[in-house]
């Protein structure tokens, strides 16, 4: 049975439904749609590389929502990483962003790129979230569709090996505001998008799945 998710990420969601996605996003988050319904009408596990260039911010924030989402939604099985084109950390203004949308965040190291544990639900598994580049374990080498998160990823990696399909679903970079007043408000509404996005894309997946 499936677990529901933690109160706050529910109302977090539930909040933003009535909100529309702006028009010009629409067929790329229906293209991504349609490739999830596919890929689990055929009974495959759907898996999901977020890739930008540092996978630090904007990958993170997409692998959370897409797995969470995919939660809310009752779509199994699915399985959600993020890479970049080369590796830093995972900024703790990402964290951060996310603890304050209802996730809950445990560092389970302290290196400099430390590895957090990210809780949606009682029950459900974390996400483990670091920086890694797009082909590193745990990530999949094949069989997986890449979603471009950053237009610096999307034109700077022509290819990304073993991806079955690719989108470009890019969002502007919360880096802009670091260490200004604007920085929280800036990331803030960053992760709203991109959950918002994920939650749009999965309910589409459900009610065709139904």
């Amino acid at each position: 049975m499936r677990q529901p998710l933690f109160p706050s990420i529910e109302e977090y969601l539930r909040l933003m439904q009535g909100e529309a996605v702006p028009s010009e996003r629409l067929p790329l988050l229906h293209a991504l749609a349609a490739y999830l319904a596919e890929v689990l009408r055929l009974g495959r596990t759907v898996r999901l590389n977020f890739i930008c260039t540092h996978n630090s911010r904007r990958s993170h924030l997409a692998q959370a929502w897409a797995q969470v989402a995919a939660h809310r939604y009752g779509l199994a099985p699915v399985e959600c990483y993020s890479g970049g084109t080369e590796a830093t950390a995972c900024n703790p203004r990402t964290v951060a962003a996310l603890e304050r949308a209802g996730l809950k965040a445990v560092a389970i190291t302290k290196s400099e790129n430390p590895v957090y544990l990210l809780y949606y639900a009682d029950g459900a598994g974390p996400i483990v979230a670091f920086s890694k580049v797009y082909d590193q374990p745990p990530n999949p080498r094949e069989g997986f569709a890449a979603v471009m998160t950053c237009a610096q990823a999307e034109e700077n990696c022509p290819v990304v090996f073993g991806a079955e399909r690719r989108f470009a679903l890019t969002y502007d970079d919360p880096k802009a505001a670091d260490d200004t007043p604007e920085e929280t408000a800036t990331y803030d509404a960053r992760c709203r998008q991109i959950a918002a996005e994920m939650r749009y894309v999965f309910a589409r997946v459900a009610e065709e799945m139904s």
